[in-house]
């Protein structure tokens, strides 16, 4: 948008991608530092996150045993209307074989 010349607040950007999170358009991820990052996700789908922490890549990924075992651990403790986020982080194939060559 400054490209084109627009002037717009990073306070103005920040708000829009939390409404855009809060309906469901975009995912925030956490990284390891747990700052938020947004992403358009390929499905709108319920799903998970495998991120690289060298590159950021991002895998999606289903997890029906976490499905299950989040359900369980609300029910347990009397809780309904259970919502979860989980987010794997690792290192990717690309980048390991750079750190190895």
């Amino acid at each position: 948008m400054r490209a084109k010349g627009a002037k717009i607040g990073l306070t103005t950007v920040y708000r829009a991608l939390q409404t855009l999170s809060e309906n469901g358009e975009v995912d925030t991820l956490r990284t390891d530092d747990g700052e938020s990052v947004y992403r358009a996700c390929a499905t709108d789908r319920h799903h998970h996150h495998l991120v690289c922490r060298r590159c950021g890549r991002t895998v999606e990924v289903e997890g029906p045993a976490v499905e299950r075992w989040a359900e369980n651990v609300g029910a347990d403790h009397g809780f309904t209307e259970i919502t979860h986020t989980v987010e794997v982080f690792g290192t990717c194939s690309a980048c390991a074989a750079r750190v190895a060559s």
